[in-house]
Order: C-alpha cells, then structure tokens, then sequence
C-alpha cells in the first residue's frame, strides 16, 4: 500500500496491500464475474511465495471488458507469470481469437497450461517461452506489423520502454497498450536516487504523457495501469 502519497485513492491489489480495504473490497463484493477456472488457478497463484505478481482480478476483468469493446482478436501479454489473465483475455475473445503469451520461467508455464486446458482456450494462447524481446522481434519480421488490438506490458520494468516501442509497431491503429505497475506502490513519487525500477517506471509514465503517438489514461486499479490508445 502506497504510504504518504495517496494513501487514500491507492490501496493496490485486492489480493495483497488492498485485501484489508473496505471499499476495495466491496468493489471486487459488487463487481468481479469471474469464471470459475479463473477462480481456481488465481486460487493456485496465491500459493506461490511470488503471488504479488499476479494481476489483481479487478484489473484483469477491467481488461477484459476492454477487449470485449474493442472486439479484439488478437492479443500480446509480455509477462504472463501463471496465466491468469492470459485466461482472461482469452476466455474474453471470440473462437478465433488468439493471445500470445511471453514467460521464460518454466514453473510458471507449467502451472498455467493445465488451466488453460480446463478452460477450453489451450488453443487459442501461444505461450512463447522465450525472452519477450526475441518473441516481439519475430512477430515484427513475420509481417505482423500494426495486426493486434492489445498488448499488456507486465514484465521486467527495465525494458518496459522497450517492450513499450515494439508494441507500438505491433498494435494497430485504435488498439490499445495497457502498462502495468506504473504507480509501484507509490514509490514512482519523487524516486529515491539508489531505487533503479522506480526512476525507470516514472520516466516511462513521463514519456507516456508527452507522446502524442497515443491517448492516455492513468488509472489507480491494481498497482497502477496505464491505458494507451494508439492514434
């Protein structure tokens, strides 16, 4: 939970610094549909010693319906940890959407891919296995330039300008970048001078708000998300 720097609008996931907020929580009481596979694999993440990580499940059904707006078919995720809402989004699509999923870690694919199968949506998530970068290289060399309606961004934070540029090339016009943790806890306020991660997510957030190659909404769901429309 953020401290000292909008303690009041901030509270973080539901899951982790918001589970104790009443108003946090008569949201996700009032609000979250989830599905039950959902239910059970966020269930299974929160077991994990790293389950902060997991996009919070108000977040994830604010992006679904997102998808659902834009009538999206074709997805990136750039951090799929165990696959909630690569699920998400693809239980959100149509039969023929698709969701490309980056993960290198090979715990975390393991636990998502026996969820996806329960849901009836394996075939609709490539799980790329690989640094994201190589995966976003090769969807740019094979053609899929200005193809996908939403990527999420919601990996190492060093390369999020990096993973950010590349999704721009790979979204198409009207689509929709979303970027993760952009508030991280609070800490992207005046970030202390030895904290990296901070000073690189406040950098981005300031870029974010001078490009004028999108339309941009700062939310304070989950650990911040930032809603970027490609113009």
């Amino acid at each position: 939970m953020a401290t000292a720097v909008g303690a009041s609008a901030f509270s973080g996931k539901s899951h982790s610094g918001g589970k104790n907020d009443t108003v946090l929580q008569y949201v996700i009481n009032n609000s979250l549909r989830e599905h039950p596979v959902l239910t059970k694999l966020r269930l299974r993440t929160l077991e994990d010693p790293w389950s902060i990580m997991m996009v919070s499940s108000e977040q994830a059904q604010l992006m679904a319906n997102l998808i659902r707006l834009i009538n999206a078919t074709k997805a990136i995720e750039i951090g799929m940890y165990t696959g909630y809402n690569a699920l998400s989004m693809a239980l959100a699509m149509s039969q023929n959407g698709s969701v490309v999923a980056c993960e290198i870690e090979d715990t975390y694919v393991g636990i998502a891919k026996p969820f996806f199968k329960e849901a009836g949506v394996e075939d609709k998530i490539d799980v790329r296995h690989e640094i994201a970068m190589k995966t976003l290289n090769e969807l740019i060399a094979a053609g899929e330039a200005g193809t996908y309606d939403f990527v999420f961004i919601d990996a190492d934070k060093f390369n999020y300008d990096r993973y950010y540029e590349k999704s721009l090339k790979l979204i198409r016009t009207g689509g929709i970048i979303a970027v993760d943790n952009v508030l991280w806890s609070g800490k992207v306020v005046n970030p202390a001078p030895n904290d990296l991660t901070s000073q690189a997510l406040d950098a981005l957030n300031k870029k974010l708000h001078n490009d004028q190659r999108i339309e941009l909404s700062m939310l304070v769901v989950g650990d911040g998300l930032s809603i970027c429309i490609k113009r």
